[in-house]
This record gives C-alpha cells, structure tokens and sequence, in this order.
C-alpha cells in the first residue's frame, strides 16, 4: 500500500507515525500527487459580503467581474456563499494556482488591481495562502474525483495507507517526517485608519478546508446523509464558527459551493483556521462537537454495509508567516480573523 506523502518528498523520519509498518485502513482513501515540479501553490480567497438588499446581487457581479479576469495560469476555482455570525450574507472566490509566480503577475495586473481596490459599499477580504508542498496534504474518499486543491494538482494517488485512524492528517504531511509543527508567535494586526486592516499570521497556523458532496447520492443514503449526518455536521459547524477560541480554533465557515449565477450546489465544506495542527487534532479525537460528526458518520456508514457514495475530502496547511496574508477592507468587526483583534 503506497503512503499519501508523494515519493520524491519523502525522507527518513525522526517523527513517527502513529501506526505501524503493517497497519491495514479499513477502507479505501486517495491523495492527491505532487508533481516535482511544482514547490508552491497558492490558495487565495476573495471574499464579498454585505447584509442589505441587493447587497448578493452586487456582490455576485463583482466575483463574476473577478473571475473573468482569470487566465489560463489558474488551475481551479470554486465560488461559495454563507451567512456569518454577524448576519452578513457572503460570497468567497477561490482560485488555485500551482505557480506563485502566475498568481502574483495577475494579481498585479492593472484590471484586477482596480477591481480589488473598488469601492463598492460591501466589505472585502483577501486570504491569501501559500504553502510549499512539504506543507500540505489532501485526503479524497473516492476514485472517480477530487475537489479544490486536488483538480489543481490533478494527478492521483493509488490507495493510501495513513487514514482511518487519530492522527493520519500529520502522518500525512511530508514536512511532519521531521518537524513538529509547534506554533509560535502571534497573530499581528496593522488598521490604516481608513476601514483596512491587515493581519500577521503566526507560524504553523493550520487551515482546513474539508467538504462534503451528496450530489451522487440517492435512495436511503441521501435521506440518511440530509437527515441525520448534516445536521450534526452543522452543530459542529456552528460551535467552532461561535466558540471555537475554546479550542484553538480562531474562525470557521461552513459554506455552500454555488454556481456563477450564485445557485446552490450539492456541496459543501468547512473551512477553518487554527493555531495549530495540534489544536486541530485535539478537538477532532476528544470534543463532543466532532465526535458527535464521527460517531453519526460511522453508524450510518455501517448501516449502509460502507457502500457509499457520498463523496468526503479535505485539504490542510500548515503554513509560515510568510506564507500567509490577510487583509480586510470596510468589513464587519466578527469577520475572518478580525474576531480574534484586541478590543
């Protein structure tokens, strides 16, 4: 069975895993291959949000606006909507890019500068995420797809080994041979007295963006996954977006993919930050919240004799302060890591 981390970004561990040399997953799980050409890839997350009528609608033209502006250089983008803590309906664009280079000349260019400095009467932030491969892992339930950072890299793994077991997602990380992955520092804010605030990242915040796609089910498993596992997945949600501070966790989204005229898809993801890898594994082995996701999750996977066709994937990175960079602009005081700025 082929590990998740790809061949050529393996190296002798001083870390071990937490499973042994023959540990067998109970079921099959994919990750997503990294081409030794690519050393960076770049995640980045336009967000547009406003709370009044016609806020969606004007909001909607400026990603549409923004997408259009994307060359054949971006890999993969996915646009998603949700309701905020603070009422704030939002929209998020999220192109992928596997050449840092590409995303900085468009960023650069005099078209997209202008809408990214556009005055609008909404509020806009920029996420802007730029892992080294070393600093990344994805995880896919199914063969026949993958989802964000995987259509970027396109390429596939056979069955993986490290998955199915506390702890899989650091066993998974390349970098995680040898590193602990500890945080240190802390989060730095900068506010130009204009409406614009600008945040420091620490190092190793981690970052999660993990989805659900019921779009192939059907029957009972569709009815079992509406009624029973998304409500629970929601509550989990719910708890990280309004208390997760608790546990580490320094903001949460739980969006809806939607289409570029802004229609819902059958997708979803939860997309969080944390202070750190080992926060994030903290709350997924022992909070009530995630292992009640888990254990609704595995009843009904039993109940269906693990015959699913519910697509599960996730992709996380742990990154560095460089690697890293925040910025909003005329938004609410709750959104993104504005929430955890001191008051």
């Amino acid at each position: 069975m082929d590990s998740s981390i790809t061949p050529h970004l393996a190296c002798p561990r001083s870390r071990p895993r937490r499973i042994a040399d023959d540990y067998a997953p109970p079921y099959p799980a994919w990750s997503a291959r990294i081409d030794p050409a690519i050393g960076q890839v770049v995640m980045a997350s336009y967000g547009v949000q406003g709370r009044e009528s016609g806020d969606v609608a004007a909001a909607l033209a400026h990603v549409r606006a923004l997408r259009a502006t994307l060359d054949a250089d971006v890999r993969h983008v996915d646009l998603a909507r949700y309701v905020d803590e603070a009422g704030y309906d939002t929209l998020v664009l999220q192109p992928y890019w596997t050449d840092p280079e590409a995303f900085r000349r468009w960023e650069a260019r005099a078209d997209v500068a202008a809408l990214l400095a556009a005055e609008t009467g909404l509020g806009h932030f920029r996420e802007i995420l730029t892992p080294t491969v070393e600093r990344l892992e994805t995880l896919y339930s199914t063969e026949d797809e993958m989802e964000g950072l995987g259509r970027a890299l396109e390429r596939r793994s056979p069955p993986v080994q490290e998955h199915a077991y506390w702890g899989s997602a650091r066993d998974r990380f390349p970098i995680a041979q040898t590193d602990a992955l500890e945080p240190a520092g802390q989060l730095g804010f900068a506010a130009d007295g204009a409406g614009r605030v600008t945040v420091r990242g620490h190092d190793n915040i981690a970052i999660i963006r993990s989805g659900q796609d019921w779009g192939p089910t059907g029957g009972e498993e569709r009815r079992l996954y509406l009624a029973e596992i998304e409500p629970v997945l929601r509550a989990g949600m719910d708890f990280l977006r309004d208390r997760g501070g608790e546990c580490g966790c320094y903001l949460n989204r739980y969006m809806r993919i939607v289409d570029m005229d802004g229609a819902p898809q059958e997708k979803s993801f939860g997309w969080s930050y944390w202070r750190s890898l080992g926060d994030m594994e903290n709350w997924s082995e022992a909070h009530p919240s995630h292992l009640a996701i888990f254990g609704t999750f595995m009843r009904i996977v039993q109940q269906l004799n693990f015959d699913l066709k519910l697509r599960l994937w996730h992709e996380v990175y742990v990154v560095t302060p460089d690697q890293q960079l925040y910025d909003y602009r005329n938004c609410h005081p709750d959104t993104g890591f504005l929430k955890q700025m001191p008051r």
